[in-house]
């Protein structure tokens, strides 16, 4: 073995084996190794002047510090995170257990490199996982790495597929009003309000069965949305704040669902300003698992609709809203979206609004046509005086 050569930073020998290995003193005053040898001299320099360059930079960062597991670092994360509804605290939770865990729970954070990523995500489109959960796990992957990269654990987000965190959702199917009123007709009547205002107030399920009576005004026609109702694993049914700051909101209804709710009122709903506007047949809390078991597939099978879930009733209200000419804006308020990604969804229109957009297009140039053609048979009669 030969001795170590001297130099202003680091140290480098050979070994027995002929290869070379670099040592330098980190900033926290540890004498540490190159994490691999080198064949030549001058790389076991090259590789220490890099090292001393980093230092001298600020950009050095402690080897060992990566070596913090996956699993343990990302559970930390969730735990940490400020201001997290808990629904998106349960989702964070089941990506993990489920989607991250089996692959990256036992790695260092600094031993997950792209080729890992890559693999994993392929690994989960084959088995059959759906591309909008493939997509959300893959988004908390990427937000736990940056937070490392942040944190100076490691380097480099290893999290580099264009377009992998994007959902691309399936086109929700929407119902026409005759049909929305075949459901409402083919339901139990404890339940016929729920459907109406579901479309026509644009309102989630959580937001419906949280309602209470005072946050009804049938006279100025409109819901005010405080609260929902969600069910939490270990927990059950809790009620908690809206899905963001947007989803307070007050939603005016159309007239036309007013006697509905009058009745729903009269007959179903629980006593008092706090009572719950829509309860379940034992006058508790409505279940959604329940209701889609007991209620909502029979009801769809007798109207003679497709299957559908519950929450395309409020698209089909948001679809509604937009082809009555709602704006962005008022799409937004409606729907409590704080962005306007959700609400630009419903500014396609339908084939009939683009039709009647067509249609006053049309209109419009050729009554612009006519008015223009008058002022230029007008100038030229002048002319010719």
């Amino acid at each position: 073995m030969m001795a170590e050569k001297k130099r202003r930073f680091g140290r480098v020998r050979q070994l027995p084996s002929g290869r070379f290995q670099a040592r330098y003193a980190g900033p926290d005053g540890i004498d540490r190794p190159a994490p691999n040898t080198f064949a030549t001299k001058r790389e076991a320099d090259i590789w220490l002047t890099k090292q001393e360059a980093e230092i001298l930079n600020g950009d050095w960062l402690d080897p060992d510090a990566g070596k913090i597991k996956f699993g343990k670092y990302a559970g930390d994360w969730i735990e940490e995170r400020p201001n997290l509804r808990p629904r998106t605290v349960e989702l964070y939770g089941y990506l993990l257990r489920v989607h991250l865990q089996p692959t990256f729970g036992d790695k260092a954070l600094s031993e997950i490199k792209d080729p890992h990523v890559r693999r994993w995500r392929k690994s989960l489109l084959d088995a059959g996982v759906s591309a909008v959960t493939v997509a959300k796990a893959y988004r908390l992957l990427k937000a736990v790495l940056t937070t490392a990269v942040d944190d100076q654990l490691i380097r480099r987000n290893p999290c580099r597929i264009k377009g992998a965190g994007q959902e691309k959702s399936p086109e929700r199917p929407v119902l026409t009003v005759a049909q929305v009123y075949q459901l409402a007709d083919a339901i139990e009547p404890r339940y016929r309000a729920l459907v109406l205002l579901a479309t026509f107030g644009s309102l989630r399920w959580g937001e419906l069965t949280g309602l209470r009576r005072r946050d009804l005004d049938l006279e100025a026609g409109t819901v005010r949305v405080e609260r929902q109702l969600i069910r939490i694993t270990g927990k059950g049914l809790v009620f908690t704040e809206p899905k963001s700051a947007a989803g307070k909101r007050t939603v005016v209804i159309p007239p036309l669902i007013i006697a509905d709710v009058e009745a729903h009122l009269k007959d179903f709903a629980q006593e008092g300003d706090e009572g719950l506007i829509f309860a379940g047949p034992d006058d508790g809390p409505l279940w959604n698992s329940n209701f889609n078991r007991r209620f909502w597939g029979k009801a769809l099978a007798k109207a003679g609709l497709p299957k559908i879930h519950f929450h395309d009733l409020r698209h089909t209200g948001n679809t509604l809203a937009a082809n009555a000419g709602a704006s962005i804006r008022e799409l937004m308020d409606r729907m409590g979206h704080s962005s306007t990604r959700a609400a630009m969804v419903y500014q396609h229109g339908s084939h009939e609004r683009q039709r009647e957009v067509a249609e006053k297009l049309d209109g419009l140039a050729k009554d612009q046509l006519t008015r223009a053609s008058g002022t230029q048979r007008a100038r030229k009669s002048k002319q010719g005086g």
